[in-house]
């Protein structure tokens, strides 16, 4: 991979972005190219989002249909072992997108059959059959947070941030797509059939694109850049997530070959000499030998039960640990950097108001949103670390989960009131607002 390559392809998509039709480009790059690893595409797109070229995420994510087709038949395969798992994640990726796929397609079986259908019994169980089947398909969110959440953060420390970028904004395309489509077709019989048809295929095309997008692209990047702990860390974070449609029959556990001898040699004999100085005899099969070194003083090791100074008091490490995960809440720290860099154990990852996993830490908070919230982000941050503002709190009513949640982004500073991070606090408030007495102080 050279950088003129990388700069052909930047170039040809300059083209595109400037009006170009993909015709006129096709066979120039058709005929500079013979392979493009996926690597190379990450890169460009990096590339022309960066440079002065005045090309945003927002204009890539325009010729995001574009450019895939462009690639349809130059990208480099790539094959690692064992993704063919039952339990790998890429095999469960895909499998989740034939089983989207096949869900698609008995909707669009149905819709076709409803509009032949006369008989008015026959309609309305189809209605009901339609809306089970789109709720199928809803399922692909599933899919796509398990790909922004945990796929993405892996790709950034890797420096392939602008693919994530890109495409976490058309999966939200497409969440819109959905719910227009879904919503157009309850409102049967009141609207007419071929307007749900016309929201289904809206959504569909786009999702389509993806799908391709994601096995042809996305995982080919993947492929070429992650480790196998990489891809253990992924399988071992995404049952919090949960799957779309299908299940992993069973977990994936490599096979590794262990390098450590099993007869362990015989630790070398040390002798203390003056000035804190150590002679070492060391054993060799020609005799032995005598080095001597000055060591290294050895860091302390924190003890987490011991008792430190702790704001008013005292506390170990695993005390404040345990009560942090015990309070009756969702904490996040983003320190000064904006470094999503703590947050607390409080729930079973699956049972999260906003889902949290170890991958996660490290990341900037700005990648740890969808790019339709960048800007309100951006806005929090910037206020909070100015000082125009000390907090903000918002709140909603999720129907889905029976709960009232409220969000609190706190300012923190420290005794000297540097701006030391954010913190967030999650909460479940639905328990306090049914409280319907001026007075409790039972014990049952």
């Amino acid at each position: 991979m050279t950088d003129e390559r990388i700069h052909i392809l930047r170039d040809i998509l300059l083209e595109l972005h400037n009006g170009a039709s993909p015709e006129s480009v096709q066979d120039r790059f058709d005929a500079t190219f013979t392979g493009v690893s996926a690597i190379e595409i990450s890169l460009m797109e990096h590339e022309l989002m960066n440079s002065d070229s005045g090309v945003t995420f927002e204009d890539v994510m325009e010729l995001c249909d574009v450019h895939a087709n462009l690639f349809k038949n130059a990208i480099k395969g790539v094959e690692v072992l064992d993704t063919e798992h039952s339990g790998h994640p890429v095999r469960v990726f895909k499998e989740e997108n034939l089983a989207l796929r096949a869900a698609l397609i008995r909707i669009r079986r149905l819709l076709d059959t409803y509009e032949l259908m006369e008989d008015e019994e026959m309609l309305a169980e189809m209605r009901k059959g339609l809306v089970r089947q789109m709720g199928l398909v809803g399922q692909f969110d599933i899919h796509y947070q398990r790909k922004e959440e945990l796929f993405f953060p892996i790709m950034e420390r890797y420096g392939h941030d602008s693919p994530p970028k890109v495409m976490w904004g058309v999966d939200d395309q497409i969440r819109e797509l959905f719910q227009t489509a879904l919503t157009t077709a309850k409102s049967l019989p009141e609207v007419s059939i071929s307007s749900v048809k016309e929201a289904f295929e809206a959504f569909a095309t786009e999702f389509e694109s993806m799908i391709f997008k994601e096995e042809s692209i996305l995982l080919m990047i993947l492929l070429e850049s992650f480790t196998q702990d990489d891809w253990l860390q992924i399988a071992e974070e995404s049952d919090a997530y949960g799957y779309a449609i299908i299940r992993p029959s069973e977990k994936w556990v490599p096979e590794r070959q262990s390098f450590i001898e099993e007869k362990i040699a015989e630790e070398p004999v040390q002798l203390d000499t003056a000035e804190g100085q150590v002679q070492q005899v060391i054993d060799t099969p020609e005799g032995h030998f005598t080095i001597t070194f000055t060591p290294k003083e050895k860091e302390a090791v924190l003890d987490r039960h011991s008792q430190q100074a702790f704001g008013n008091g005292y506390l170990s490490v695993e005390q404040a640990n345990l009560i942090l995960n015990h309070l009756p809440m969702e904490i996040t720290f983003v320190n000064k950097d904006d470094i999503f860099q703590y947050y607390n154990d409080n729930t079973p990852a699956d049972e999260m108001i906003f889902k949290r996993t170890p991958s996660q830490v490290g990341r900037n908070v700005e990648l740890c949103h969808p790019p339709k919230y960048l800007d309100k982000v951006k806005t929090i941050m910037k206020r909070l670390r100015e000082g125009s503002k000390d907090k903000y709190e918002m709140w909603f009513k999720s129907e889905s989960r029976g709960k009232f949640v409220h969000i609190t982004y706190a300012a923190v500073h420290d005794e000297d009131g540097e701006f030391q991070g954010v913190l967030e606090y999650v909460q479940d408030i639905q328990p306090y607002r049914e409280i319907d007495t001026d007075y409790f102080r039972g014990l049952e």
